[in-house]
């Protein structure tokens, strides 16, 4: 949802699910310089050969759901919901909105990510969310991060990123400064020992 507007912004990706292989986590690599991606953890939503867009999931705001709530017209009087953080989703378009969410509900504009996990960028799930109703688990974020064809790909190459498995609980569970180290400790390996290059996105 576009945080300006009261309606849809329908923008999300077409696929209604992607293929397991597309299902990971970027991991910022120590010597990341770009500061949108250090120490950051960014789920990727879609990679195919357009390019990628993921949402990164530790880089707090100092915004609260209830100014998203209000820039969208939207009564919310539960406390423990207008005051949870929004998170930095990326640098592109930062007026946009998504919900990362647990797959017990899905919404006007729902996009699957496997089986534990869904996008969705329509109004309604933050009503639902606002209301006490929304899904059991969620992350809301505002921008995305954007590689063009093959820029991903370079960047890889260029060890700025290293790729785990999606966890939701890492997303979901975990306390904001420990994601990127429980990221970087599903991989079995010491951070400090990893011989990295320089890369930005």
């Amino acid at each position: 949802m576009d945080t300006k507007q009261t309606d849809t912004d329908g923008s999300s990706p077409d696929s209604p699910e992607l293929p397991q292989q597309q299902r990971q986590m970027l991991v910022a690599m120590p010597s990341m310089l770009d500061p949108n991606f250090i120490r950051g953890v960014t789920l990727l939503c879609k990679y195919d050969e357009e390019g990628a867009i993921g949402i990164t999931v530790n880089r707090p705001t100092d915004m609260v759901l209830l100014e998203v709530f209000k820039s969208l017209n939207i009564d919310c009087d539960i406390t423990e919901i207008s005051e949870q953080i929004v998170f930095h989703g990326g640098p592109v378009h930062p007026e946009r909105g998504f919900v990362l969410h647990s797959p017990d509900k899905k919404w006007e504009s729902s996009m699957a990510l496997g089986d534990t996990m869904m996008v969705t960028t329509s109004r309604d799930v933050l009503a639902a969310i606002a209301a006490g109703d929304g899904p059991e688990k969620y992350l809301v974020a505002l921008g995305y991060a954007g590689w063009t064809a093959g820029q991903l790909e370079h960047e890889l190459r260029e060890n700025a990123w290293l790729t785990v498995d999606m966890d939701t609980d890492i997303i979901f569970n975990q306390p904001t400064p420990e994601r990127w180290e429980k990221a970087v400790g599903k991989l079995g390996i010491d951070i400090d020992q990893v011989h990295h290059g320089v890369g930005q996105a």
